[in-house]
């Protein structure tokens, strides 16, 4: 969680520094399976042994989030769990390993993709596992003030 959290600060920190007066929103994912952290994958074989590890389990999947901004920093995280196939085969592993779909993302697979396919259920918030829990991000931002469609206060 602190590595997420650590990871989406960098981030809008860096583009925060270059944008000044701007409300920055950074995010970045890492994946758990038995307190391993899960990365993105080194290289192919790296990519495919990821796989084969989450066939049949259940891994979080944690987003961090940092809003920064003149005198704002509001940081969270959320976590989700992706539970993935039990009758994948090693030539679907493979096969997906090839599309080089996931060889970017935390545990090596793109859910809004192909990746879908390697998926049997998902715990928790869907926007969250292809990247940005937007629900928990519009209620940070209504904290800050913020209303959809040009209501109510002041935009930060």
């Amino acid at each position: 969680m602190e590595r997420a959290i650590g990871l989406a600060r960098l981030k809008a920190q860096a583009v925060a520094a270059r944008s000044p007066g701007a409300l920055v929103i950074g995010a970045d994912q890492v994946a758990h399976l038995n307190g391993e952290n899960f990365g993105k994958p080194k290289n192919p074989d790296d990519h495919l042994r990821r796989l084969r590890a989450l066939c049949g389990r259940g891994h979080r999947l944690v987003t961090g989030v940092a809003l920064i901004g003149p005198g704002i920093e509001v940081l969270f995280s959320e976590e989700t769990e992706v539970v993935f196939r039990s009758d994948l085969s090693d030539d679907e592993l493979h096969a997906y390993v090839l599309t080089g779909e996931g060889a970017g993302c935390a545990g090596g697979y793109q859910a809004e993709g192909q990746g879908a396919a390697l998926i049997e259920r998902v715990n928790g918030d869907w926007f969250n596992v292809i990247g940005l829990p937007v629900h928990r991000l519009l209620g940070a931002l209504r904290g800050l003030g913020w209303r959809p469609f040009g209501l109510g206060e002041a935009q930060p």
